[in-house]
């Protein structure tokens, strides 16, 4: 491992009661302290900042939830980075603030911004901890939880390897209450997983475990590693790095291969999309072969929505189901008025063009 990124769940951090776990916090610090003096580059991804104002404030009212999460984000992101800092600070170590939402990776610029800013605080020795900001934030362009803005980072960064540190030990091959039930260790690319996922959510997070499974599958297939753990095990971090083989937890295995940096960025924009092209089928077939090829007009049979040249459009089959999102080189009038001829430039170039 040399450059990972460790995302650390609400779970996590949070006591039963809703508050601050500074005692599990001060133990996650420590640990990610020892692995930085080892050389390897670290970047966070943290929730915590509601539970961090909850205990702050200790509002016993019935508030609005949106209300409720932009009070207790506003007074709990400035203390929990203070305690981040005050942690890191006692190994001699800097730590500094980043808080990011959806909309801020919908365009190429705002993401190369964003990548800038985490790469200058790498180079100079600074732990990036990143959250969402949800004291802005609205509901319909929020992250579904953390864990999808951590593959959006750890891909964004070119990490080699994303840690998710929840409440549990991994996927299991059952109920993970029943008796007899194992962890899956390891996930190959083509493994399908649908009938051990587990749909409710715990606890205080806004994900689950069908998140986190969607966003390991899909940065797995990028070439980054990511590792599924329980935060709340004792050196968790330690012994995933030293002694990986008496620890528990599921590993997507990495898809061998490069993916170029814009492909990453498309691979996670789907939530951007500004209309839809549907496709012939023997568009689809064409451009699930093993040639990489690009999307021309002539298989294009449908154009949904109003979108510019360079936007970000989703591409469904033609039942209507969506198979990939990419980059589109025509604006949606332009589209509208190439639909299934020949010898036009690519509606979709195959640079841009990210299979689900």
């Amino acid at each position: 491992m040399k450059r990972v990124a460790i995302k650390i769940g609400s779970n996590v951090l949070t006591r039963a009661d809703g508050t601050l776990d500074v005692t599990r916090m001060s133990a996650l610090v420590d640990q990610v302290a020892e692995l930085y003096k080892n050389g390897i580059q670290l970047v966070l991804i943290s929730s915590g900042a509601v539970a961090s104002g909850r205990s702050e404030l200790g509002i016993r009212r019935k508030m609005d939830s949106v209300d409720q999460r932009q009070l207790f984000s506003a007074v709990g992101q400035a203390k929990l980075i203070n305690r981040y800092f005050d942690f890191f600070r006692e190994h001699h170590i800097a730590v500094g603030q980043v808080l990011t939402m959806k909309e801020s990776f919908g365009t190429r610029r705002h993401y190369l911004n964003q990548r800038n800013c985490i790469e200058v605080m790498l180079e100079n020795k600074v732990i990036p901890i990143i959250n969402e900001n949800d004291t802005v934030s609205l509901t319909e362009l929020m992250f579904t939880d953390n864990d999808e803005l951590s593959g959006l980072i750890a891909s964004m960064i070119d990490a080699d390897t994303l840690i998710i540190l929840s409440n549990i030990d991994g996927i299991y091959d059952g109920s993970p209450k029943a008796p007899g039930s194992k962890i899956i260790r390891y996930v190959g690319a083509d493994q399908d997983l649908s009938a051990y996922i587990q749909a409710e959510k715990s606890g205080f997070g806004r994900g689950g475990m069908i998140t986190k499974c969607n966003i390991a599958r899909k940065v797995s297939q990028e070439g980054i590693r990511v590792f599924i753990a329980n935060g709340k095990r004792e050196n968790i971090l330690l012994s995933l790095v030293n002694d990986p083989d008496n620890t528990l937890f599921t590993c997507f295995e990495p898809a061998v291969g490069q993916v170029s940096s814009v492909k990453k960025w498309i691979a996670h924009s789907g939530g951007f999309a500004k209309g839809s092209i549907q496709l012939n089928m023997q568009a689809v077939k064409t451009i699930r072969g093993k040639k990489a090829v690009s999307i021309l007009p002539v298989g294009v049979i449908g154009v949904d929505g109003e979108f510019e040249k360079d936007d970000i459009v989703s591409i469904l089959d033609e039942q209507g189901h969506k198979i990939g999102v990419g980059k589109v080189g025509y604006s949606s009038e332009e589209a509208v008025e190439v639909l299934g001829k020949r010898d036009q430039r690519p509606m979709v170039h195959y640079d841009y063009l990210y299979l689900e």
